[in-house]
């Protein structure tokens, strides 16, 4: 068998390195894996990536002297794909060895952009009339929270999003929602119709009673103000469920 030669004194240097969370050193076969991925995302688009690369992408930018393939197979094992990683909470991210500010940052900016691009596309677009594009937003919002969290589209008189904020956050299993302090964003934005959201942790999107009587509750003030409550859905990671299509508004 023929041996590997053994690393030069400025390898071996590298390797003996102390590593920090956001700059460790690198090694010269990082360096050629590194250019072999950028250049296939820049030729084959990323399609031609799998998970593992591109997390390995995203913390090339903030890592910048680290192989960080060994960190992307690390967070995939704990958070299970692309989208679980990069919408983990910060203080689990950086639970990760290795993963400090610079690359958490990193892929909670790629969650940002991610949020805002498909927000950005119902922006112009009547909601109502765009009802898998809603569902993509609102699952690459709410699909991989651990606890429950309530949000509230607020639409102009062409079903247009005028504002989309978190009405609360909760417990793995009850996110509190004030009906009162809905309808009164709705007049301070001048919108005529809402729709409510929320995500079930357990990946059961089957309302409870108390989501039943919260919706109930929210329809009845807004009712009162001439506001329409077009739906309410629930998120459970890839799944979803619709009160109005389901029957319950």
């Amino acid at each position: 068998m023929k041996r590997r030669p053994a690393p030069a004194l400025s390898e071996t240097a590298d390797l003996l390195a102390p590593l920090s969370p956001d700059a460790p050193p690198s090694t010269a076969g990082a360096e050629g894996h590194r250019d072999r991925v950028r250049a296939r995302l820049l030729k084959a688009g990323p399609d031609s990536l799998a998970d593992h690369e591109m997390l390995e992408m995203v913390l090339f930018l903030a890592l910048p002297r680290r192989d960080t393939k060994a960190l992307a197979w690390a967070l995939l094992e704990r958070f299970h794909s692309f989208a679980g990683v990069i919408a983990a909470p910060v203080p689990e991210l950086q639970s990760i060895d290795g993963i400090g500010e610079a690359a958490a940052a990193a892929l909670k900016t790629v969650q940002a952009a991610a949020i805002r691009l498909v927000r950005s596309q119902l922006a112009t677009v009547p909601i109502l009339g765009n009802w898998e594009k809603l569902i993509e937003y609102l699952t690459a919002l709410l699909a991989h929270e651990q606890v429950e969290q309530a949000r509230v589209l607020y639409l102009d008189n062409r079903n247009r999003l005028l504002a989309d904020e978190m009405q609360g956050r909760g417990t793995v299993n009850h996110t509190p929602v004030y009906p009162r302090e809905v309808v009164k964003r709705a007049l301070e934005l001048h919108a005529t119709g809402l729709v409510l959201a929320h995500n079930h942790p357990s990946g059961d999107p089957t309302p409870s009673r108390e989501d039943i009587a919260m919706t109930r509750e929210i329809k009845t003030a807004a009712d009162a103000l001439r506001i329409v409550l077009h739906d309410h859905v629930i998120i459970a990671g890839a799944r979803s469920l619709s009160f109005r299509q389901a029957g319950l508004l």
